[in-house]
């Protein structure tokens, strides 16, 4: 090893110590970065730089498991696996909104919703909170409401008309239709609406989703009211969500085919009943 090289690790150690004693971390300087764990300091990478930090001071299994000082973190965990196991339930339940299209980030939107609904569980104690219990309450079921699913694609912007949701038929109804005033994507020629009534039982996870017949309307659609109905009628395994959902499509040679933009899928819930 020449005198560079040896001057060169000499160095890197030395600022080591340094940071083993002070516990923070640095970038590396030398001739020649490190990686691995020397004398009780890591060098690694970090965003394509080589830093070092004193090793040592991570979680571990079994810390998480028994340690006092880790109980914040056992509560979280416990009820993010909550949240986390309602979020892909629901997104299944609605999958059909949006078959054969991807949504960014959509799980951790969704995840920020059902982390917001477990805070008002306010019957339970840190780390036993839990989504349904949320829904218990006005506020929860209004957060379910408000909450904006598909931000490139609000159904409530593209049909920026009156509706009204009648429970006992499960019929959503807009009035005064006007299809001057929907927005329609680049090259899109064709619109389609879908509805269903979602039957969700957020405690046990059971659900069942009743659709009604796609709707699809041409740009020059001349109708100035539109109601939607699905086929069947829920059971009552719990709340019921009436949820509608958008499609733009393009016409042709006779054929439509659907356009899978970021601001052609969206989906919203319109009305929520017990």
């Amino acid at each position: 090893m020449n005198r560079l090289c040896v001057f060169g690790l000499v160095l890197v150690l030395v600022i080591g110590l340094l940071i083993l004693k002070f516990h923070v971390m640095a970038k590396q300087k030398g001739i020649i970065p490190l990686v691995g764990t020397i004398g009780g300091i890591n060098f690694y990478y970090l965003n394509g730089k080589p830093v070092a930090r004193a090793a040592g001071g991570g979680f571990n299994g079994a810390a998480i498991k028994t340690k006092l000082s880790m109980e914040r973190v056992r509560e979280n965990a416990s009820e993010f696996g909550d949240c986390s196991h309602v979020n892909k339930v629901f997104r299944q339940a609605i999958r059909p909104f949006y078959n054969n299209h991807k949504f960014t980030f959509f799980h951790s939107r969704l995840m920020t919703l059902f982390t917001d609904l477990k805070k008002l569980d306010t019957a339970s104690a840190r780390g036993a909170r839990q989504v349904f219990k949320g829904l218990q309450t006005d506020a929860g079921k209004r957060l379910l409401l408000d909450f904006t699913y598909t931000p490139d694609c609000k159904p409530e912007l593209v049909f920026p008309f009156n509706y009204s949701m009648d429970w006992s038929t499960y019929t959503l109804t807009f009035s005064e239709f006007n299809m001057e005033q929907v927005p329609f994507i680049t090259g899109a020629t064709h619109i389609a609406l879908q509805f269903g009534v979602l039957d969700f039982n957020f405690e046990t996870l059971d659900s069942e989703l009743h659709l009604a017949a796609p709707l699809v309307l041409a740009q020059d659609f001349a109708g100035t009211s539109l109601s939607l109905s699905p086929i069947g009628a829920p059971s009552g395994l719990g709340l019921k969500l009436a949820v509608l959902g958008v499609r733009y499509y393009q016409a042709v040679d006779g054929l439509l085919y659907l356009l899978n933009a970021k601001d052609g899928v969206g989906i919203s819930v319109f009305s929520i009943k017990n």
